[in-house]
Parts: structure tokens; sequence; C-alpha cells
């Protein structure tokens, strides 16, 4: 079980919570998140995104992460223009925060 923040990931139920609210993900949902949240408080570049959750080194679309990220963001709940769960580096990659303090 990974826990960071307020937001719970089961591996092996392949589950989600945010607080006491599960949050229904689709698959590769589910996998952006456990990737990042495997990794809190890393960046994690778009190309590892590209291979640990779509399982290629090249770019299928270059907007396939956007697209997944956003409807991520919504469903958790993460406001993308003053997100504090997961955070856009430009240029770098992205990161799951480990305090909502992002500064």
């Amino acid at each position: 079980m990974l826990k960071v923040q307020d937001v719970s990931l089961d591996p092996h139920e392949r589950k989600v919570w945010r607080g006491d609210r599960e949050i229904r993900l689709s698959r590769k949902e589910f996998d952006l998140l456990h990737a990042l949240m495997a990794r809190a408080g890393l960046v994690v570049t778009r190309a590892e995104l590209m291979e640990d959750v779509w399982q290629t080194t090249f770019w299928t679309s270059s907007k396939t992460i956007d697209v997944h990220l956003g409807w991520l963001r919504r469903k958790l709940g993460d406001d993308p223009r003053h997100p504090r769960l997961i955070t856009t580096l430009r240029g770098r990659g992205l990161r799951f925060e480990t305090s909502a303090e992002t500064g």
C-alpha cells in the first residue's frame, strides 16, 4: 500500500482512495498514478512514464500523458492551475508532491 498526502493506492487490488473516498480510475490512469506515487518527491520524466505506463520508448502521441494526467487530476480533485498533488516541472517531468506545500 502506498500513501502520500491523503491519497492511498493499493497496487494489488488496483484501488485508490482520496481520504476515505474511493476513486475509480481507468487502467492507464491507475498505472500513471502508481508510477508517480512510487517515486513521490522525485521528478519522473515523460520518457520514463511512457516506458512504465505505456511500455514504449517512442511517443504514441505528444498529448498522451497530458490527456491522462488531466483526467487523473480531475478525478483526484487536484486543481491543474494550483496543483497540490501532481506538479509539472516544465522541461523536466512530473512529480507527486510529498506535502501539499508545493510553494
